[in-house]
């Protein structure tokens, strides 16, 4: 599999999750992110679309902390980045 198609596999599941408010929240960041992610991150940005919703909302509402497995820079970034809608 290209780069290229890896990143759009990885967009795709991103916006494909289950629930629509991660839906929206990883499909958004992907979007704005994957084109410029080295293979390193997208590794890491793979093992992040492994988590379950919940945990990633509650992350990234801040009702929880990642344990020290689930951290990484590609997480915070996921963190950090404000939804702006569709």
């Amino acid at each position: 599999m290209t780069l290229e198609e890896r990143r759009k596999k990885l967009v795709f599941r991103a916006w494909h999750r289950g629930t629509r408010e991660m839906d929206l929240l990883m499909g958004s960041f992907a979007d704005a992110h994957v084109q410029g992610f080295d293979p390193a991150q997208l590794d890491a940005f793979e093992k992040l679309l492994s988590c379950p919703d919940p945990d990633l909302y509650d992350w990234k509402c801040g009702l929880s902390q990642p344990g020290a497995n689930d951290d990484s820079d590609i997480l915070r970034l996921f963190i950090e980045h404000k939804f702006a809608g569709r």
